[in-house]
């Protein structure tokens, strides 16, 4: 507005948000939808990310299916039944790096500042966009359990147990897709939110027991990987697959003697610590 009117349009007052939790709800479902229906129309970046967690599946199971000792066994079949939990859980965990990059794309063409103009809650827009990055990580983790199959992964034991499985790894990813937003925001261009989103998930995804079993590691990395929140959630997952052997020595460690509780415990902690710092990071970011 010109200086005739007697303000600016940087000095407008932001809209309220009408409604409490329910509104709050409804804009998210709003802003994920929209979200969906952008990924559905670049198809590519899904077909993009399913390639990955394939690669990873067909070269850990075939090249070193035969030299890695799971129990004493260097068997590839029983090294695949071992891998796979740690498979879905890095793939549920690499989509944050998506995520960031999303949110941090957004910023920079300027569409936050845009949301930001309407009477909506302000949580909404990182709701959303985590949401829709959810269900895109759930399809991809659908699609990578066929190829799991094809290569000869089986779930040993009840289809509730399989399922709950699944949905421990779908929280993880839901939990970390919370630090890609705060990263997404912290940053100033996608690409460094790519970058920044994969620095710090090699080092978690590796010093766990995902791959290899923790046992065979030295005394501190052995520590840090018991009580890695990934390595809680690829034990659990592995316990409800029915995927451990039936002598796998189990550590002494809190989280992996009691996996399913430790995994929902770090994924709620995470959700509402770094859920709080992004919507925090959000309203100073794009004041």
């Amino acid at each position: 507005m010109s200086a005739a009117g007697g303000t600016t349009l940087s000095r407008r007052p932001m809209p309220r948000a009408r409604g409490g939790a329910v509104q709050s709800v409804r804009d998210s479902l709003v802003v994920a939808q929209r979200n969906l229906i952008r990924m559905a129309r670049i198809p590519e970046v899904v077909i993009f990310g399913l390639v990955q967690p394939i690669m990873f599946v067909v070269l850990f199971s075939y090249v070193f299916g035969g030299s890695i000792a799971v129990d004493g066994s260097t068997d590839p079949g029983t090294y695949r039944q071992f891998l796979m939990a740690g498979i879905f859980a890095q793939t549920v965990t690499f989509a944050t790096a998506g995520a960031g990059a999303g949110i941090a794309d957004d910023m920079h063409k300027g569409l936050i500042d845009r949301f930001r103009s309407l009477p909506m809650a302000r949580g909404a827009v990182l709701t959303g966009r985590t949401l829709a990055d959810l269900v895109q990580t759930a399809l991809t983790l659908v699609v990578l359990a066929v190829v799991a199959v094809i290569v000869g992964w089986r779930i040993h034991e009840g289809v509730l147990e399989a399922l709950a499985g699944f949905a421990l790894l779908l929280l993880l990813g839901y939990a970390f897709s919370w630090i890609g937003a705060l990263i997404g925001l912290s940053v100033r261009t996608p690409e460094a939110a790519t970058s920044g989103g994969l620095i710090w998930l090699f080092p978690l995804t590796f010093i766990s027991n995902a791959f290899v079993p923790s046992d065979n590691m030295p005394t501190v990395l052995r520590h840090i990987a018991e009580w890695n929140p990934f390595s809680a959630t690829v034990q659990a997952a592995r316990r409800l697959f029915g995927n451990l052997p039936p002598d796998y020595p189990v550590p002494a460690a809190w989280p992996m003697q009691h996996p399913v509780w430790a995994s929902l415990i770090w994924s709620v902690v995470i959700i509402v610590v770094f859920r709080t710092l992004s919507v925090r990071k959000y309203r100073s970011a794009t004041a």
